[in-house]
């Protein structure tokens, strides 16, 4: 498995859950709705994927060896 595959698999649920959630607080269940949610969802997972992506490797223990180059 990718170094980055859990944290894109995440990302990817966190968008479904994340829209899902949205849909069901809304009530409305209309086709422009659930598309403007979607991709606002959407998103919704990129930025968190962002997110962690630069915010974990400061929370790393630094190697023995140095920092990579």
């Amino acid at each position: 498995m990718y170094p980055t595959a859990r944290l894109k698999l995440s990302a990817v649920v966190f968008a479904v859950l994340w829209t899902v959630w949205m849909l069901w607080w809304s009530g409305s269940f209309e086709r422009v709705n659930i598309i403007m949610l979607t991709i606002c969802g959407a998103v919704a997972g990129y930025a968190r994927y962002r997110a962690m992506r630069w915010q974990l490797p400061r929370g790393r223990v630094p190697s023995r060896h140095g920092p990579r180059q």
